[in-house]
C-alpha cells in the first residue's frame, strides 16, 4: 500500500541539518549502523535496487584488512541529471553517507567515480575533502573516534555506459577496458583489486546521512511497504516544467506527469535508455521495485514524437555503447538497429519483425551483463505498444 509523504517540502536534503546525519549513526556501532539500514527496507538508487544494509553486511563480514568504499558518480544513464546537482549543492550528505558506511564495514578507503563529463565538479569535491580533514571529519580518527580512519578520493571514469555496472566500475578503476565481471565473486567479498569492495551511488549516499539525521523510522513511513523512502527523479522531454523532482517511490506515473505538465504524453520512458516505455494504458502503474523500478530518469514524449525514430535514437545509443564482449549484445543490438531502418524503409515483413522481437527476448536472457539484458527494451516496448503507427507508416507484408 502507497503510503503518502509526512512532509510538503519538495527537497528533503535542504532540510538536514549539517553533520547530523553522520553523528547520530557514529554514536551506534558498526553493526547496529547496518541492522539500521537493513530495518529501513532502504534499497539502491541507481537502478538495481539491491537491498543497500544487505550489500554493507555482506562486505562487514568479509575477512579484509583494506576494504573499499565505492560511490558512483558516473550517472551515464541517458535522461539522468540528478547526481550531479547532489554532488554540486549537497556533497556533504553524499561524503556523510559514504563515511556511515565505511564505519559500518570497516573501510579506510573511498573512491568517488567521477562522470569524465563531470570533471568540473572535482575541485568542489576536493575541497569539500580537505574542509573535513581540517574538521575531523576525514582522516584518522573521525569524530574522535579512536582507530576510526577514512579517507576519500577522486578518480575520473573514462566515458563508457557500460561502466555504470558496479564489475565495469571497478575494471575501469584498475586501469583496465571497463568490462563485466562474472559473478561470483561479487565486489563484497573480491572487489577493488582483490579488496572487499561496495558500490553505491551518489542518492544512495545522500540518503543514507537524511536517514539516520531524521531517523529510520520517519525514512520508513514513506514509500510502499516493499520501496520505502523517496527518490529524486531527472525529468525531461515533452512535458511543461522538466527538472529534478523529489516524490516518494510508490507514485503512480499518472500523478508524476500531472506535477510535471505532461498529461498529454503518448509514451514515458522510466529508467532511462534501458527502462521500460509506458504507454498511455499503463498510467496507473507505480514507480517503485515491486512495479517499475527506476535509477530516475524520465523521459517525456507528447503526441507527436515518432516513437520508431524513439527506438532508433536508443539502439543507436547501445550500439555504439556495447563493449563488444559478448555475442549476444554484440551482435543484437546490430540486428536491431537494422530492422528498424528496414521498418524505416517499409521493407520488413511482420514475420521478419516477430523474428526481431524474439532476438530481443533471447538477449535478455544470455548477455552477460544489464546493458544486454535491457537494451532490447525499447525496441520491444515500441514493436507491442505502438505496433498500429509502425503498421501505418511502413504497409507491413506477411511473409
Amino acid at each position: 500500500m502507497w503510503k503518502k509523504p509526512s512532509h510538503s517540502n519538495p527537497l528533503t536534503f535542504s532540510t538536514i541539518e549539517p553533520e547530523k546525519g553522520m553523528t547520530e549513526a557514529l554514536r551506534l556501532s558498526p553493526a547496529e549502523i547496518i541492522e539500521n539500514v537493513k530495518k529501513s527496507g532502504m534499497r539502491g538508487r541507481g537502478g538495481a535496487g539491491f537491498p543497500t544494509g544487505m550489500k554493507w553486511q555482506f562486505a562487514a563480514e568479509a575477512k579484509d584488512d583494506a576494504k573499499i568504499v565505492v560511490c558512483n558518480a558516473d550517472e551515464g544513464e541517458p535522461g539522468t541529471f540528478k547526481d550531479r546537482y547532489i554532488i554540486k549543492i549537497f556533497g556533504n550528505l553524499m561524503i556523510e553517507g559514504m563515511t556511515i558506511a565505511a564505519y559500518a564495514i570497516g573501510a579506510k578507503r573511498g573512491i568517488i567515480y567521477l562522470r569524465g563529463e563531470y570533471s568540473y565538479l572535482r575541485p568542489l569535491l576536493e575541497n569539500l575533502f580537505e574542509e573535513r580533514r581540517q574538521a575531523g571529519k576525514l582522516g584518522k580518527n573521525i569524530q574522535g573516534i579512536e582507530g576510526f580512519e577514512f579517507d576519500i578520493e577522486v578518480r575520473m571514469g573514462s566515458g563508457a555506459y557500460v561502466c555504470g555496472e558496479e564489475t565495469a566500475l571497478i575494471e575501469s578503476l584498475e586501469g583496465q577496458r571497463g568490462e563485466p565481471r562474472n559473478r561470483p565473486p561479487f565486489p563484497v567479498n573480491t572487489g577493488f583489486q582483490g579488496h572487499s569492495t561496495i558500490v553505491n551511488n551518489v542518492e544512495s549516499f545522500a540518503w543514507v546521512a537524511c536517514m539516520f539525521a531524521k531517523g529510520i523510522n520517519w525514512f520508513k513511513s514513506v514509500g510502499t511497504d516493499k520501496s520505502t523512502g523517496l527518490k529524486l527523479f531527472s525529468v525531461s522531454g515533452d512535458c511543461k516544467q522538466p527538472g529534478i523532482y523529489e516524490f516518494p517511490l510508490g507514485i503512480k506515473v499518472s500523478k508524476l506527469l500531472e506535477a510535471v505538465g505532461g498529461e498529454d504524453a503518448k509514451a514515458v520512458q522510466i529508467g532511462g535508455a534501458a527502462g521500460l516505455l509506458i504507454p498511455r494504458s499503463e498510467y496507473e502503474r507505480t514507480l517503485a521495485y515491486e512495479d517499475i523500478p527506476t535509477g530516475g530518469s524520465i523521459i517525456v514524449f507528447g503526441p507527436d514524437r515518432d516513437m520508431l525514430m524513439v527506438a532508433k535514437n536508443f539502439l543507436e545509443f547501445f550500439v555504439h555503447e556495447s563493449c563488444g564482449q559478448c555475442t549476444p549484445c554484440r551482435e543484437g543490438n546490430e540486428k536491431l538497429l537494422e530492422g528498424i531502418k528496414m521498418l524505416e524503409e517499409g521493407h520488413c515483413s511482420m514475420h521478419y519483425l516477430n523474428e526481431l522481437i524474439a532476438l530481443g527476448e533471447t538477449m535478455r536472457l544470455t548477455s552477460k551483463c544489464g546493458l544486454g539484458q535491457t537494451s532490447s527494451n525499447p525496441f520491444i516496448s515500441v514493436a507491442t505498444h505502438f505496433r498500429d503507427e509502425i503498421l501505418g507508416r511502413t504497409n507491413l507484408h506477411v511473409s
